[in-house]
């Protein structure tokens, strides 16, 4: 017959794959005998004889797990979780002792040990100790992404108008299932970042971690470390180990931006890690497997920068797998009127502004004849600096920087037509400020108090008649 499968030790034969794990125990027999086990179950195991080595390994910073006997002959296990700890030291402990004591299990666990164990230890209960705490890091790790995807989820979504971004959507649609590198190119402020997250967010890597590096923001001499990792002491100024970009993604999407920014020595590096699907930290001598998804963004011709022997052709293969292309904002002005309205109601939320926000005509015509040389993100800025000065509930020509209102028609002057309500009263309010300032002998401050409105209100008025032309 066959044996039936242990549905919990199928999971824990899974959680201990590639697990990283310390066993330290000043008796050679039982630390070899646990190494050997843990080996045998997938773990890649190292050994420490006592507290003092064990504390120089764990260092580096390269294990999840440490299995450590308590009585040992330099310092004590408690003091070794302790000092770890003090080191910045993220290792998950399990204890071990021969004197079963509830005030030692305490004292185990105030320093920061996550499990506790009476010797003579049985193995199978070893690997499942083990594997719990692997399993508990992982849950406490999906939460905190958990936490950030439902955060993301209340954000409204916004649909495009326009016919390229519409294709561009059906593109991602396409990729994002799959586990191909993708390369965003467009203008700097197009949006590339959102693509990226987007692709993420429909992928089935959408519980693991979004992590977004921009390769032009990072010093060199620090980016490998940034990127890949170091362990304890492998250059100047690395007082603790640190995990790295890389392996902070692991499970899910590294959005590489500016990728066109990354030095050659880098892109080597770079190509290794798509090739191996593994990262050596700096000062390593093991390499640490990376499930990690690779989406990367320019603004720059990668192509041509191949040509000139600035970018390698290998890695640039390797990222082009697929191409998204995002136009610029002026090719797609279709998309402009339901942006500006995405990001009102959006930016009303950040600054707390209550209640409708009208937008003048004048402004939105204005919005879309402009040519955006800054794309999405100059838009952003517009909008949040009129969504400042508003005042009313209204967003007008007033409200919107030199560059773009004089972008609008000019008005017919009084005696040439403009009949409308809107323009009567534009024009009833401008006389009595002219009026107001001149009763004023000048005086603008004066002015705004004898029309009982705030001196900023009396300038935007002053700014918007003269910028429509009804001020000389």
């Amino acid at each position: 017959m066959l044996e039936p499968i242990d549905p919990i030790k199928q999971a824990d034969e899974q959680l201990l794959k590639s697990l990283e794990v310390l066993v330290v125990d000043d008796e050679p027999a039982i630390r070899q005998i646990l190494a050997v086990r843990l080996t045998k179950a997938g773990c890649r195991v190292v050994q420490a004889a006592d507290a003092t080595e064990a504390l120089e390994k764990l260092a580096k910073g390269e294990f999840e797990v440490a299995v450590s006997d308590i009585q040992m002959p330099d310092f004590d296990g408690i003091e070794l979780v302790r000092r770890a700890r003090a080191a910045g030291v993220d290792t998950s402990f399990i204890m071990m002792t021969a004197y079963a004591s509830v005030d030692t299990a305490i004292q185990a666990i105030k320093a920061g040990a996550s499990d506790y164990m009476i010797k003579p230890v049985r193995h199978d209960e070893v690997l499942h100790r083990v594997a719990k705490v692997a399993d508990m890091r992982r849950l406490s790790s999906e939460n905190r992404v958990l936490r950030e995807i439902v955060n993301a989820a209340q954000e409204e979504v916004f649909g495009f108008a326009s016919p390229a971004m519409r294709d561009l959507d059906r593109l991602i649609a396409k990729v994002a299932p799959t586990d191909s590198t993708v390369l965003v190119t467009g203008e700097s402020g197009t949006g590339k970042g959102v693509i990226a997250r987007k692709i993420h967010q429909q992928s089935g890597r959408a519980p693991g971690p979004f992590i977004p590096v921009n390769c032009g923001a990072i010093p060199e001499n620090l980016m490998e470390s940034e990127l890949f990792g170091h362990v304890k002491g492998s250059f100047t100024g690395a007082d603790k180990a640190r995990k790295g970009l890389f392996l902070e993604a692991d499970k899910g999407t590294i959005f590489l931006d500016e990728i066109g920014e990354l030095p050659l020595a880098l892109q080597v590096k770079l190509l290794h890690v798509i090739e191996e699907k593994s990262v050596r930290a700096v000062g390593s001598e093991q390499a640490k497997k990376a499930d990690v998804r690779i989406v990367a963004a320019t603004n720059r011709d990668l192509a041509q920068m191949v040509a000139d022997g600035r970018f390698r052709e290998d890695l640039y293969f390797r990222l082009t797998v697929f191409h998204l292309h995002v136009p610029p904002l002026r090719e797609r002005r279709q998309d402009i009127p339901e942006l500006v309205r995405f990001m009102i109601r959006r930016g009303a939320k950040r600054l707390n502004a209550s209640g409708e926000l009208v937008i003048e005509p004048e402004v939105e015509q204005a919005l879309g004849a402009y040519g955006w040389p800054g794309n999405v993100r100059e838009l952003e800025n517009v909008v949040d600096r009129a969504l400042i000065l508003a005042e009313d509930g209204r967003i007008t020509p007033a409200d919107l920087p030199p560059q773009i209102a004089r972008l609008m028609p000019a008005p017919e002057a009084a005696e040439k037509g403009g009949n409308t309500l809107r323009d009567q009263v534009r024009r009833f309010e401008c006389s009595l400020i002219v009026k107001a300032i001149a009763d004023a002998g000048g005086d603008r401050r004066q002015a705004a108090r004898n029309l009982g409105i705030g001196l900023s209100s009396l300038y935007r008025k002053i700014e918007e008649f003269e910028t429509l032309g009804l001020m000389s």
